[in-house]
């Protein structure tokens, strides 16, 4: 090739750049920048813009062999829907449809005679193939539009933990609640309309790395929730709603070497597929995670463990319990106000002294007793992957005076979340180490990685001979104490204890003297814990202590979990 034809094919290949260019800016100046504008004027031709059809990134529940089972995907349909001034002969319409869909004949003529109107929405999430066979019937006036929605196939299963989506400022699908919320940055995708823009979504993804959205990268999140397990304990949760009728109600169920949450869930709840129908959304809170709470006598184990690491009782300590006690001019009693004179520390858990727990907080000192108290996590978050999570009330362990640090002893004055009362329960489960309760067991990413969500331990907080000798202590309110020995289980170790706190009354600074908060916790088997149960209801009508109400429901759970877990005896 000589000069002249080199000079001529630069030339020529310059051109070709130049004019790739130029239709490359104006593409991206008509698809990207003015787009939005051109579409505005596109939708204005009719009554009804067409919609978005969203994406978003799948979450599943997990079976105990490992197989995924889908909590939240996208569901593909159509929307049927009708020009009124386009339809020719409404009753012949409306009778060619019902074949294949039950629609109200009044509703449809009267939706058929509105004058000037250009679009009736008829029916939506209408199966491919019912949408095929009326679009087949030629209808003028009568279409079809393709149409995506969230679908949750469990209805109300773990509600509370799924959350839900909602549309944002800008129009787009974003995470409102629960795990849709948390997992926003790997869940969410880019809308597309129904006809797919390639070119825009190529410019799309370039802008999103310019701007820093190229790090985020989608995929499908895999839950540590095990979906029989999660509705026996909604079925659980719905007989003791029935029989005790509280306020609400909720149940964890962790493994506390993990921290992984196998169930959690919460009454009233909601279905996420029915929004509508939801009058109050406070509803659509986590109270497992975003509510606090006086737990009441569930502390008192902890408050044990205290008093035994730091040294100032052994098992086999005794105290004179009085009944009462007044302290900074405030008088603190056991529950029935009775003096048991000279008894063991196991008495203390056993027959839930408040007195005992309260000789036990005093003997640790105020400033050592709330450094405890920190270091089981109650003023800091858990770090649980749900949304608004609420941190502990713990103000009142910053004045050292001794009502305080007493009335804490026994889970009075002082208000955690459930999560955080679980976590710091588990401790006493995994030899005074501490994990972080998690939902998620791992992200799929789209471009082929797995993430696999790690354990995260710290401490230990408290020392293995003290976790050893509460359990042992709790072991024994089981065996013995709880319906005098009623829940024992021949051939396992159960460790619990429960708790009945008066719930403040915001109108007087005081409690109300007729309701209560009633709690209870369990782990097994109890030397080698697989399981933690925490079980509360708020203001339960008909009986004052959670004894009452809880055992027995936390009896069947146990039961439950060893069963199909198919849990090895350890005695």
């Amino acid at each position: 090739m000589n000069s002249s034809q080199r000079l001529r094919a630069r030339f020529v290949l310059g051109g070709i750049v130049a004019v790739a260019a130029i239709l490359s800016i104006s593409l991206y100046w008509i698809q990207i920048v003015r787009g939005q504008s051109y579409a505005d004027k596109a939708d204005q031709q009719y009554e009804r813009p067409s919609a978005s059809l969203f994406d978003r990134g799948s979450i599943f529940f997990t079976s105990k062999d490992g197989t995924r089972v889908s909590a939240a995907t996208i569901a593909r349909g159509y929307v049927i829907h009708m020009d009124p001034t386009k339809v020719i002969d409404p009753e012949s319409a409306y009778q060619a449809i019902i074949q294949y869909l039950p629609l109200e004949k009044e509703e449809f003529l009267r939706q058929a005679a509105k004058p000037g109107d250009r679009y009736e929405k008829l029916a939506d999430r209408v199966s491919e193939d019912v949408a095929i066979s009326i679009q087949e019937l030629g209808l003028p006036g009568i279409g079809a539009a393709k149409q995506h929605w969230r679908s949750y196939p469990g209805a109300q299963l773990s509600a509370h933990v799924l959350g839900l989506i909602g549309e944002g400022v800008d129009g787009s699908i974003e995470g409102r609640y629960g795990l849709e919320r948390s997992y926003e940055d790997v869940l969410r995708r880019i809308s597309v309309g129904s006809s797919i823009n390639v070119f825009a979504q190529i410019f799309t993804g370039l802008r999103d790395s310019v701007f820093g959205e190229g790090e985020r990268t989608p995929g499908e999140i895999i839950t540590t929730v095990e979906t029989t397990v999660a509705g026996y304990i909604e079925g659980v949760l719905a007989k003791i709603q029935s029989e005790w009728n509280p306020d609400s109600i909720g149940a964890i169920v962790m493994d506390p070497r993990t921290g992984e949450i196998i169930a959690m869930s919460a009454l009233p709840s909601f279905d996420a597929r029915y929004l509508s129908r939801i009058a109050d959304v406070s509803i659509l809170s986590n109270p497992l995670v975003e509510h606090v709470y006086e737990m009441g006598s569930i502390m008192k184990p902890l408050t044990m463990a205290i008093g035994l690491d730091s040294g100032v009782i052994t098992p086999q300590s005794t105290y004179n319990d009085t009944g009462t006690m007044t302290l900074d001019d405030k008088k603190i009693s056991n529950y029935d106000g009775k003096a048991r004179g000279v008894v063991p520390m196991q008495e203390v858990l056993s027959q839930s002294l408040n007195v005992g727990a309260a000789t036990i907080a005093l003997k640790v000192g105020s400033e050592k007793f709330t450094q405890y108290f920190s270091a089981f996590g109650f003023g800091e978050k858990t770090g649980i992957d749900q949304p608004n999570e609420a941190l502990g009330l713990l103000d009142n362990l910053d004045s050292a005076l001794d009502i305080e640090i007493a009335t804490a002893a026994y889970g009075q004055g002082v208000a955690v979340s459930p999560i955080a009362m679980t976590r710091a329960l588990a401790l006493l489960a995994n030899e005074g180490y501490g994990v972080r309760p998690h939902l998620v067991k791992r992200i799929e990413y789209e471009n082929g990685r797995t993430e696999i969500i790690p354990v995260e331990k710290q401490g230990p907080i408290l020392g293995k001979k003290a976790v050893e000798d509460t359990t042992k202590m709790l072991v024994e309110v089981v065996d013995k104490a709880l319906q005098n020995g009623g829940i024992k289980m021949e051939h396992y170790s159960v460790a619990a204890k429960t708790g009945t706190a008066q719930i403040a009354d915001p109108g007087n600074r005081g409690y109300y003297k007729d309701r209560y908060l009633h709690s209870f916790f369990g782990y097994f088997p109890a030397y080698d814990p697989q399981f933690i149960v925490f079980l509360y209801q708020i203001h339960p009508k008909g009986a004052q202590y959670a004894s009452e109400t809880l055992t027995k429901p936390f009896a069947e759970i146990t039961k439950f979990l060893i069963t199909y877990y198919n849990i090895a005896p350890d005695r």
